[in-house]
């Protein structure tokens, strides 16, 4: 049976520390979905979907068992479609684990068939967030070596 993980997240943008945890996820899952997740009611993202989707099929475009897929539902019923049992998180600091502990709590519940697994982030990422890089670049800064593409 396969190993599918859903990589779920708003990815706005997709960082260097996201591509590093779904290629380190490749040595535990056969398949990993990244999984964009968005209300097409509430276009609040900073950067357009279907450019992000579009600069993370590019980064990983030599990797066919990774899909870049998006969704408004929830994530645990998602898994479920996808016949994902893992859901592959990465973890920044203590606060990410506090935050994501709770979702992964909530996730098993609707879903008791998915485990959630956390990779710790490699250090030379922990401090790079999308919020931040979105700032950045608000303001004119250079965000690129920041992320896995060119913006």
């Amino acid at each position: 049976m396969k190993r599918i993980a859903l990589f779920p997240g708003s990815f706005d943008p997709f960082t260097k520390g996201h591509e590093d945890i779904v290629l380190r996820g490749l040595q535990l899952f056969d398949e990993i979905y990244i999984a964009i997740g968005y209300n097409s009611q509430k276009d609040k993202r900073y950067f357009k979907i279907d450019f992000m989707i579009e600069k993370i099929q590019k980064t990983f475009s030599q990797y066919p068992q990774i899909k870049v897929i998006t969704y408004s539902e929830l994530t645990a019923e998602l898994a479920r479609k996808q016949k994902a049992k893992y859901l592959l998180r990465g973890l920044r600091n203590t606060t990410d684990f506090e935050y994501e502990n709770s979702i992964a709590q909530v996730n098993r519940y609707l879903n008791n068939e998915l485990e959630s697994v956390f990779l710790i982030t490699s250090p030379q990422f922990a401090a790079i967030s999308s919020s931040i890089i979105r700032e950045v670049h608000r303001y004119g800064g250079d965000v690129n070596s920041l992320l896995p593409y060119s913006l």
